[in-house]
């Protein structure tokens, strides 16, 4: 089921949704934490409450009763798991303890044990984390995948500087390349040449252009056709034989030369008539193949992935600094999700490790950029998100940058569709009921970490209004249990002390006959640019939202950073804005 947003655990929607051997590149940006110690983070939980700066992982990464179920029922007897890693995992339980990183490897191995059964035998995956738990993911993936599979370990400089006066900057993020098989896709990628480079190495220049001088020839001698002397030159004298390489080949074809019965002397004659072989005229010169810059790509990808900046013009043809397509997040770019990353670093490894038309999976997806970068390149993909607060970031995301809509465009599994879905949300997760409630408005929800301070706002907007076009606010409130009277008294205090325009209330329940008089009594706010009264307390019911009775509002400003929106390409989906002209 490509392209679709699927909200819930991704382990369970990873065993329900995804079958064996359909995703062509897996990306996942697992929760970690790159401010945390490698003391403190070791530490066990039993004792003095751990400090702020590993809230990231006190929040979710505790050993408790719940973490040995998971270990237990999630790995050790569950069916799909191998021998290899159970016993891996158990030797890391006995080794680490029963501590916050034991219980963060404990919630990633059955993950990775799903995330290769779902990859094709010609796929790839990449797992970006950072030093703290690097090591420890890569001994894990080296046992669900095999160590034989692992292919690289890319270094992404993040950051510009992080200073301290105790240790060296830590400005980089790892990334673990992993295939399912030795026959996997894989598509390199180059940057332009560096202008250094080019003014040492392209020191020839004729009416084509600049070029060097490259060797037709390879170590080894040859019995075959390949080991025959040709215009007098026998490669078999140096310990060579003749070996026509890529881009000469690729050149001769583009002139309209079928190469493919030609003996090897017979593409070299064929290279000498069209001026790309030269002949020394001193004796015991050997041939030269002229290796055109425009011919040459550049420099393929290494695994240091560094941005410079400061050195823009350096690169050869282009205005760019080096390695500036994967520059760290910069202001225009950032969404307002805190671990959210460059579209530049995903498209590197998507154009890299797949194909248009393949399927790219991200089951951490956050605020989407996979998703983002999938789609632009014409991928098909599949986001997984835990949160609603994410799930809606998308959705908001893919309206911005593609004009998609959910349930036209592409599908969202797992998001309540009728009352009953929505009062088991509330049951499961009141907060994750919250954030989907709000996210039906396209509010701003609030923010996590706030839970149980959020002095009775659940979500925000604004709009636009007054004869100085001044922002606006909107208060928005979410109750799933029950609810009287005195919800919608509070609501009010919270519009005045907020000095908020209006007050909207979302309800799981029908509300009662007080509460709709009460509504009724808050008045109306008059709007001078639109010049319209509007109901200043609006109560809605799920299922009235679910319906499409929505509030009665005034056009409103995004809740979202918008993202920059993405031309359509050949073939792809125009834009409201591009057919307006």
């Amino acid at each position: 089921m490509p392209n679709t947003l699927f909200y819930g655990d991704n382990l369970q929607v990873l065993r329900d949704h995804i079958p064996d051997e359909s995703v062509d590149l897996v990306y996942l940006d697992p929760p970690f934490n790159s401010n945390a110690s490698y003391n403190v983070l070791f530490r066990e939980k039993s004792g003095e409450e751990s400090p702020a700066q590993i809230k990231a992982f006190t929040d979710t990464w505790e050993w408790t009763l719940e973490t040995e179920r998971t270990f237990e029922e999630d790995i050790i007897l569950h069916s799909g798991t191998p021998p290899a890693v159970k016993e891996m995992i158990t030797a890391f339980r006995e080794f680490i303890g029963r501590n916050a990183m034991m219980a963060y490897l404990v919630m990633m191995t059955p993950r990775l044990v799903e995330l290769r059964r779902v990859l094709k035998p010609t796929g790839s995956l990449y797992l970006h984390c950072d030093p703290t738990a690097s090591h420890y993911l890569k001994i894990v993936l080296d046992t669900v995948f095999g160590a034989r599979n692992f292919r690289n370990e890319v270094v992404w400089r993040r950051t510009n500087a992080h200073n301290n006066d105790r240790v060296y900057g830590r400005i980089h993020d790892i990334l673990l390349f992993y295939t399912k098989s030795d026959s996997y896709f894989f598509n390199p990628q180059t940057r332009p040449y560096l202008n250094g480079y080019v003014r040492s190495m392209f020191r020839h220049v004729d009416e084509r252009g600049a070029y060097r001088h490259g060797d037709p020839t390879a170590p080894e001698t040859r019995t075959g056709e390949s080991g025959q002397p040709w215009q007098g030159y026998n490669p078999t004298e140096s310990r060579r034989h003749w070996a026509i390489p890529a881009y000469l080949r690729e050149d001769l074809e583009n002139r309209g030369f079928d190469l493919e019965n030609l003996t090897t002397q017979e593409k070299l004659d064929l290279a000498l008539e069209n001026g790309l072989i030269y002949l020394p005229k001193r004796v015991g010169g050997q041939p030269a193949i002229r290796r055109y810059l425009t011919d040459r790509e550049g420099t393929k990808l290494q695994d240091i992935w560094a941005y410079q900046p400061y050195t823009e013009g350096s690169l050869w043809g282009i205005g760019e600094a080096i390695d500036e397509d994967v520059k760290w997040l910069q202001s225009g770019e950032r969404l307002g999700y805190p671990t959210q990353k460059p579209e530049g670093l995903l498209e590197r490894i998507i154009a890299t490790s797949s194909n248009e038309g393949d399927v790219v999976l991200d089951p951490f997806c956050g605020c989407g950029t996979a998703v983002a970068a999938a789609q632009k390149l014409n991928r098909q993909w599949l986001g997984i998100d835990i949160t609603h607060l994410a799930v809606s970031l998308m959705k908001s995301r893919l309206k911005d940058m593609f004009n998609l809509d959910p349930g036209q465009d592409y599908e969202v599994v797992g998001e309540p569709r009728d009352l009953g879905s929505a009062r088991a949300l509330f049951e499961q997760d009141p907060f994750q009921f919250q954030f989907w409630a709000v996210s039906l408005l396209e509010a701003q929800p609030q923010d996590q970490q706030k839970r149980g301070s959020d002095r009775g706002i659940d979500g925000l907007f604004y709009f636009i209004d007054g004869p100085r076009r001044t922002s606006r606010k909107v208060v928005v409130q979410v109750k799933g249990g029950g609810t009287q009277v005195r919800d919608i008294r509070d609501l009010k205090g919270v519009v005045e002390r907020e000095k908020a325009a209006l007050g909207l209330f979302i309800s799981l329940q029908e509300p009662t006959r007080p509460m709709r008089e009460e509504e009724a009594a808050g008045g109306f706010y008059h709007s001078d640019l639109w010049q319209r009264d509007y109901p200043r307390i609006q109560i809605r019911t799920i299922s009235q939202l679910l319906e499409g009775q929505g509030f009665d509002l005034p056009p409103r400003l995004p809740a979202f950073q918008p993202a920059a929106r993405v031309r359509a390409a050949e073939g792809e989906q125009t834009t409201l804005e591009e057919l307006a002209g």
